[in-house]
């Protein structure tokens, strides 16, 4: 009955979304290092610890009011909910006792419920003997006010700083990752110690004229000398006593260089890691990023439009030199291979990014990069460049929405347009980012004038504008020359003037901001006005 009961809570427990999603907001709450309710709760926490250590000062020469002792009462009970949050949170009860009861039913045996009370049990000790768990509840202790010799475990309360602050967090992992060349060097130096210590007492012993009384001032001396601080408390007498000294100074000099030359090493391995974790914590501030993958001409172009626009965009690239250059502009940079699920992945590609771009000068490669990020995510939108024309069905069979082909653009262009110095000029202005024309759509919303006409009776001239081309999926302009395939639509450059326009299309125009707001505005009027005569 009893195991009924805990599979029936377990399975419960699995399938409550209000339950996963408290201990999921708890997770991001404490443990999750990139979450931006963390930071905030490390900086909370941060300001509790140095607050209760100054009530804990204060109180050993004054008398604390009221006021005081309940905010600290405060503070401890703070300090042990976390405890009791993390300790929750460190595992799920319900998933072992599932996994018990599943083998069990596979294998036809009965559940033994010690064995998994017993995994429970080991699962939340592992938590409570790991080194921050014991600074955690060594740093509550201090606060038990009828045992006053508890105050010593006040110390463990600034211990208690380590698990918040992320510098101290990387110095000791950077400490932790170089253990084996800290143990040498450890090793090493104690043996020094040893020697040293011993070579002093025999030299600096009373009977030879010396000030060293027993062993522990012949160790004292010898740490003080190697770490070349001497307090001059103790000093050597003899020729031998000195000549020793001489020695530990000089390996000492050794062993803090070595010491250095470990820690410098091991920050230089972390740097890139440093780097790459503030770009995630960038991110984690952002919605809408959008993923630039490839950093050439093109990426470089789009970067520059997307930064004048205020969009939150990250970079991906393979090659350092492309990185480097994208960091010198100040721009969020990832160096890795976009085709890999880690590093969309860790760009947000399934939590805040809104759309990718591939822009990489390598077809092949773009379409490797299509292919994963719409695996990852069926509904991001995925605009990718195409360096050769046989490429396009390629990419948009791969889950791209809309492919780009700059060359075949620029070809369309001059051609069209080359015997039209001003209308060539204007384009050249905006590629240029020259703020005097500017290139915009316009819809043809449903019950507006321009729908059924023809190209030649819109009147572009009295807005002072130039029609580019049109944006549609209607079927009959299908049969129009000079189409542009964008998957779901087509792209018409420069429509015949025999063209109709049809409700939803999209005119790309080119002139002035005040002459596209007036277009816009007309537009909106007819709607109107053929609206109040219906």
């Amino acid at each position: 009955m009893l195991t009924r009961l805990l599979v029936y809570l377990a399975y419960f427990l699995k399938t409550s979304a209000r339950y996963q999603s408290t201990k999921h907001f708890f997770r991001r709450l404490l443990v999750i290092p990139q979450s931006q309710p963390k930071a905030y709760f490390d900086v909370f926490m941060l300001v509790m610890v140095i607050i209760s250590v100054f009530l804990q000062i204060d109180k050993v020469s004054h008398q604390p009011p009221q006021w005081q002792l309940v905010f600290e009462d405060c503070i401890v009970a703070l300090f042990i909910i976390e405890y009791l949050l993390r300790a929750w949170i460190h595992n799920d009860n319900h998933q072992i006792i599932l996994d018990h009861y599943e083998r069990s039913e596979y294998l036809s045996i009965p559940v033994k419920l010690h064995k998994v009370f017993k995994t429970i049990a080991a699962k939340k000790i592992e938590y409570a003997l790991s080194p921050l768990a014991l600074i955690d509840l060594l740093a509550i202790l201090p606060s038990y006010r009828p045992l006053r010799f508890l105050r010593v475990f006040l110390i463990f309360r600034l211990f208690k700083l380590f698990r918040y602050i992320n510098s101290i967090k990387l110095f000791t992992q950077i400490l932790f990752n170089k253990r084996f060349e800290l143990y040498t060097l450890g090793v090493f130096l104690g043996l020094l110690l040893f020697i040293g210590s011993i070579a002093i007492f025999l030299f600096e012993n009373p009977d030879n004229g010396g000030d060293v009384h027993d062993l522990f001032d012949a160790f004292y001396l010898a740490v003080v000398t190697m770490s070349t601080v001497g307090y001059g408390d103790i000093a050597p007498q003899t020729a031998g006593g000195r000549l020793v000294v001489m020695g530990l100074i000089f390996t000492g000099l050794g062993v803090l260089s070595f010491f250095t030359s470990i820690i410098v090493s091991a920050f230089t391995d972390k740097v890139n890691d440093l780097k790459e974790n503030r770009v995630y914590a960038e991110l984690q501030r952002h919605e809408g990023i959008v993923i630039i993958c490839g950093f050439g001409r093109v990426g470089m172009h789009v970067a520059r439009q997307l930064a004048d626009h205020q969009q939150p965009f990250v970079i991906i690239d393979k090659l350092e030199r492309h990185i480097e250059d994208a960091s010198r502009l100040g721009y969020l940079t990832i160096q890795g291979d976009a085709s890999n699920n880690d590093v969309l992945s860790l760009a947000g590609i399934n939590r805040n990014a809104s759309a990718i771009l591939c822009t990489t000068g390598d077809d092949v490669s773009n379409v490797y990069i299509t292919l994963t990020s719409r695996q990852l995510n069926a509904d991001i939108r995925i605009i990718s460049r195409a360096y050769r024309h046989d490429n396009v069905r390629k990419l948009y069979q791969a889950g791209a929405d809309h492919v780009i082909e700059p060359f075949e653009i620029a070809g369309m262009v001059a051609a069209e347009y080359v015997g039209q110095p001003v209308a060539f000029g204007a384009i050249a202005g905006i590629m240029h980012e020259e703020k005097e024309f500017v290139l915009d759509t316009v819809r043809a919303h449903p019950g507006s004038a321009i729908i059924g006409k023809k190209i030649a009776e819109i009147d572009f001239d009295h807005s002072k504008l130039m029609l580019i081309g049109v944006i549609s999926t209607d079927p009959p302009h299908l049969k129009q020359n000079e189409s542009y395939q964008m998957q779901d639509r087509h792209f018409y450059f420069n429509p015949k003037r025999t063209f109709e326009v049809q409700e939803g299309d999209l005119l790309v125009v080119l002139g002035k901001q005040i002459g596209i707001d007036y277009f816009r505005y007309q537009i909106e009027k007819s709607r109107f006005k053929i609206g109040k005569k219906r």
